[in-house]
């Protein structure tokens, strides 16, 4: 038995080949023109993505800024491009693996060590600062009025510069001290000879001073004294000393009932003293050390002002204070005063003219009439 071959079936299977290869070739060129436009479409893209990825950045390093293009997108990689080593104690404005934004401001401060000494501690310490008065800003290191630093604040700061800050802290406090007081003493003949009397008590002054102190770091440095002023005046005391002698005491043949007459004035006279050698005095520099602005120029040792006609010195253990005497070629005077020179048998007499004193010079063997405490009246 022979085969037979199903003809239809072979001619649909003829049928359906020739259909493909017909759409495939009817096809061909739209497939290829649109795998061209996908290939082009990808590869826009791409392109785009690329463009996009670039981005430009600010760079500012210790103060230096610059435009900087870039394609990177993490801090830490854009610093490697660009070749900077940022130190762990450096200062950058954003950690190193954050993201890179179009546009940013990247800041970077590199910092040098330095031993800082202040407030009693001795730090090591980071600063971006190039003179000693930024390093310390930079630092938060506030300076008082008085602290002293070193080096100098205009000094430039380098690697483990050491800068020492020394806190100096001044008060000022009012502080009261005692003014003595002086001791005035007054002779006196008609109080007897050796007897004291206060008549005035001696009061203390007060005297105010602003004590200022320094101190460095909490040590004393220096203490002194300014703007001293008087709070309270001192008073003196006033002792009188009695200078009252007896008539003995001059000369053991003194007699009060002798009478003798001088420039038509009769008067008794206790004693003549003979031989005496007589000077001259001013109240001035030359003659007491005084000046005329001193407290005490003029005055005697028995508290009276000079006057001239009147005042004499004398040496009180031989011619008592307060009595009047008549000296020859002189007239009468007055015994007031004393002096360190006026010994024994010698007389000072006063003058207000220092250049009549200089030529009165020295007058020897002189007689004096010493009279007693009560002055000769003409009646």
């Amino acid at each position: 038995m022979g085969a037979f071959r199903d003809e239809k079936t072979q001619l649909q299977r003829s049928s359906g080949m020739s259909f493909a290869l017909r759409w495939k070739h009817e096809n061909l060129r739209f497939i290829m023109i649109t795998a061209c436009l996908s290939v082009l479409s990808i590869s826009a893209l791409l392109l785009l993505l690329y463009g996009t990825s670039a981005r430009y950045v600010t760079l500012v390093v210790n103060g230096q800024e610059k435009k900087v293009y870039t394609r990177q997108w993490v801090m830490e990689r854009f610093l490697e491009e660009q070749g900077i080593a940022v130190g762990a104690q450096d200062r950058l404005s954003a950690s190193p693996d954050s993201k890179l934004a179009n546009a940013e401001r990247v800041t970077i401060d590199h910092t040098v060590s330095v031993q800082l000494t202040a407030d009693g501690e001795t730090k090591k310490m980071y600063t971006t600062g190039k003179t000693v008065e930024r390093a310390l800003q930079d630092l938060n290191v506030t300076l008082g009025n008085l602290d002293k630093v070193t080096p100098d604040l205009n000094a430039s700061v380098s690697e483990n510069t050491a800068i020492k800050v020394v806190r100096v802290h001044k008060t000022i406090n009012e502080v009261a001290e005692p003014i003595q007081y002086q001791v005035e003493t007054k002779y006196d003949p008609n109080v007897a000879a050796g007897k004291e009397q206060t008549i005035q008590e001696g009061k203390k002054g007060v005297l105010l001073k602003n004590k200022i102190t320094l101190f460095e770091d909490g040590a004393l440095v220096t203490e002194t004294i300014e703007d001293t002023s008087v709070s309270a005046e001192s008073v003196k005391k006033i002792v009188v000393v009695g200078t009252q002698k007896p008539v003995s005491a001059l000369s053991a043949s003194a007699d009060a009932s002798r009478q003798v007459s001088k420039n038509g004035v009769t008067f008794p006279v206790k004693q003549i003293m003979k031989n005496i050698t007589l000077t001259a005095y001013t109240a001035g520099v030359a003659s007491t050390g005084k000046s005329s602005g001193d407290a005490e120029y003029g005055v005697t040792f028995t508290g009276r002002h000079v006057t001239e006609g009147r005042t004499i010195a004398v040496d009180p253990n031989i011619i008592p204070l307060g009595w009047w005497v008549y000296i020859e070629g002189i007239g009468f005077r007055r015994a007031e005063d004393t002096g360190s020179a006026i010994k024994g048998q010698k007389i000072d007499v006063y003058y207000e003219s220092e250049s009549y004193a200089k030529r009165f010079g020295v007058k020897r063997g002189v007689t004096v009439y010493v009279i007693g405490p009560q002055k000769p009246s003409l009646e």
